[in-house]
């Protein structure tokens, strides 16, 4: 088996707690024994009373999960939030000025850049689309950019969602039951 490297989020090379995760790494410390195995039990029933699962569908029908849900937040300093900010309304921004071209000039089809099979012949390609102009350029309003980390300040785009991104419904429901299981992780952060 290779040898697999990932980057921790809490703690830098060294063993130190980053600066960001200093409160949670105090919270985690001072949480009594068993207590993440109660909440992450806690939080279970919850979705599953709210209705909050998914579908994956497969060869043999549909199977219901539960969303993924982690009981640690994830804890941005607020350099990195200003970084993942303007990197993602840029990554917006071009995506809307690609969407604006296909559905004009197709330029970037011309450039031989992509191919116009790959544009033309898709499923979700709009022909009725061409040629109209939308308010502000703007033909994608919600984005669903999932991201990884890989290293200090460097963080790559597993993939854009931009028809309806449901996992922002799933975000918010994450946050809400966190709130409702950890009112004290969160009382004095402005989250």
């Amino acid at each position: 088996m290779a040898n697999k490297t990932f980057f921790d989020e809490m703690r830098a090379g060294d063993g130190s707690v980053r600066d960001a995760y200093i409160d949670v790494a105090n919270w985690l410390d001072n949480l009594p024994d068993g207590q993440l195995a109660v909440k992450s039990e806690e939080a279970e029933l919850l979705f599953r009373r709210m209705g909050i699962t998914f579908l994956v569908y497969g060869r043999q029908g549909s199977n219901e999960r539960m969303i993924p849900f982690d009981l640690i937040p994830r804890v941005f300093a607020a350099s990195e939030w200003d970084l993942l900010s303007r990197g993602s309304i840029q990554r917006v921004r071009a995506l809307n000025m690609f969407l604006e071209d296909l559905y004009h000039n197709a330029e970037i089809v011309k450039a031989g850049k992509i191919p116009a099979e790959l544009v033309f012949n898709n499923d979700y390609y709009q022909i009725q689309m061409h040629g109209l102009d939308v308010p502000g350029g703007v033909y994608t309003h919600i984005a669903g950019i999932d991201l990884v980390r890989v290293g200090e300040d460097e963080f790559y785009v597993l993939e854009d969602n931009l028809r309806a991104p449901s996992g922002v419904s799933y975000m918010l429901e994450n946050r809400a039951v966190m709130m409702r299981l950890f009112p004290e992780l969160f009382a004095d952060r402005a989250v």
